[in-house]
């Protein structure tokens, strides 16, 4: 994996060298990214394990509702930041391409003003947000008085954890990957030391969990700043401010978080959709749906660590204006992505009721989840197609084509389940979900056409044509 030249050796406004233009390999270039996001992502399920095991070493079972609840409410209100994370990688990978060092530096200034101003609103507003998220939940009142408490005290991580998934764009749009991954598990490690620390040591409960979160968010934040602030190796001078005050790239920068906020939100209604439908299909249904939606993220998790390579590759040929590159970025990740997909498909085959049993000991969800498995089994194959040119477009900042491309999905996927479960039950509502994937990869592919055309010349270092 190619790096901007050192600071400390290299003249103070020397581009840094452009990955790729040494020739290696490629296959060898994927996999130098590919391989830290993937243990980066799998530290993501880890941590929510551990925090479920120490609370479920308590006397009552409200204490992991509690935590279930709590944990749930931030995921959905944290990932409805992910633009900061997304457009952050985008951005940084084509100032990366292009050997601009004071657009790298803009490029993450910028997205870490409106991380600290989200996560200060998100604070003001705690209040409200709290109430109408235990009310659209609706637990019991022990558990709801367990969750607050989780809230009260972990709302205050929303600056760190905001500016966290900024700093970990711009790592991987730097192509420091490596980088990422070590943040990402100090992270991660720190919550988990803690946990045990504050919940079986010190038998804070539920509060445990909460300021172990608080903590380690603070701290990965802290250290994160110290380390880019070294990277980028300059102190900010009055042209640093200038280009970061540039109206055409803070309204570039607003469009690509709308776009990739209103994507993200079309993801989280055919979600809902999803489990809604599989609640109306039965206790028994929802349940085995749930463990097979599980074994879903996985798929997502680790075809992902490809999609994100392919996202920075593809952003620093774009940046570059170099079209070849570009192809061979897609290219070489595609064929991995696919023997990926094939793989996590033949061990869902081979071991996908072992796993099932794994999840619950409950022989009618057993067999409802096993019913349905070879939807599962399909799946990789199916849908790494659209995790991929979601790569391709995040590392492009062509945001309005995904956000287009979210709504013909959605609409798809809904006009498909309204047809099909009715007639054909829960395997209408996974055909349903299958036909989804597909649409997302076909709706993106209408515009990758152009998308390739502008990799090349004047236009790739414009911006995404609306």
């Amino acid at each position: 994996m190619d790096q901007p030249s050192n600071p400390s050796t290299a003249a103070p406004d020397a581009p840094p060298q452009r990955p790729g233009d040494d020739g290696g390999n490629w296959s060898r270039r994927v996999w130098r990214l590919a391989g830290p996001i993937m243990l980066a992502n799998l530290t993501t399920p880890l941590l929510g394990i551990v925090d479920t095991a120490v609370v479920g070493h308590l006397p009552d079972p409200r204490f992991i509702g509690g935590v279930a609840v709590g944990s749930l409410i931030f995921s959905f209100l944290f990932w409805g930041f992910g633009f900061l994370r997304m457009g952050t990688t985008g951005f940084t990978a084509q100032a990366y391409g292009a050997g601009d060092r004071a657009e790298l530096r803009a490029a993450l200034l910028r997205p870490l003003a409106l991380a600290l101003g989200f996560g200060v609103v998100i604070i003001a507003l705690q209040g409200p947000l709290r109430s109408l998220a235990l009310w659209a939940i609706d637990a019991s009142p022990a558990v709801s008085g367990e969750a607050a408490l989780y809230f009260d005290i972990r709302v205050w991580t929303a600056p760190a954890a905001l500016v966290n998934f900024t700093l970990f764009g711009w790592l991987l749009g730097v192509q420091r990957a490596r980088t990422a991954l070590v943040l990402q598990i100090v992270l991660n490690g720190i919550n988990i030391v803690l946990d045990l620390v504050f919940v079986l040591g010190f038998g804070w409960g539920v509060a445990g969990v909460a300021w172990a979160t608080l903590a380690a968010e603070v701290g990965a934040a802290v250290l994160g700043i110290a380390v880019v602030w070294r990277h980028l190796g300059r102190r900010l001078e009055r042209g640093d401010l200038e280009r970061l005050l540039n109206r055409d790239r803070l309204l570039a920068l607003f469009r690509v978080n709308i776009d990739i906020f209103l994507r993200t939100m079309c993801l989280l209604l055919a979600s809902g959709a999803f489990t809604a439908q599989s609640a109306g299909l039965g206790d028994v249904v929802l349940a085995g749906n749930a463990i097979l939606l599980k074994l879903q993220t996985v798929i997502a998790h680790g075809l992902d660590g490809l999609a994100h390579a392919l996202e920075i590759l593809a952003g620093s040929a774009y940046g570059a204006r170099n079209r070849r590159r570009f192809r061979q970025a897609i290219a070489v990740c595609g064929l991995w992505a696919l023997g990926a997909a094939l793989l996590l498909s033949a061990v869902f085959a081979a071991a996908g009721t072992p796993i099932i049993a794994i999840f619950t000991d409950i022989a009618s969800v057993r067999a409802s989840a096993e019913s349905y498995l070879w939807w599962i089994v399909l799946s990789p194959v199916v849908s790494v197609w659209s995790f991929l040119l979601d790569g391709i477009f995040i590392g492009t900042t062509r945001t309005a084509a995904m956000r287009n491309a979210a709504f013909l999905s959605l609409g798809c996927f809904l006009a498909a389940s309204w047809a099909l479960v009715p007639l054909l039950g829960n395997h209408g509502l996974w055909l349903s979900f299958t036909l989804y994937m597909v649409a997302r990869a076909i709706t993106l592919g209408l515009w990758y056409p152009a998308l390739e055309r502008s990799a090349e010349g004047p236009a790739a270092a414009q911006g995404e044509e609306r």
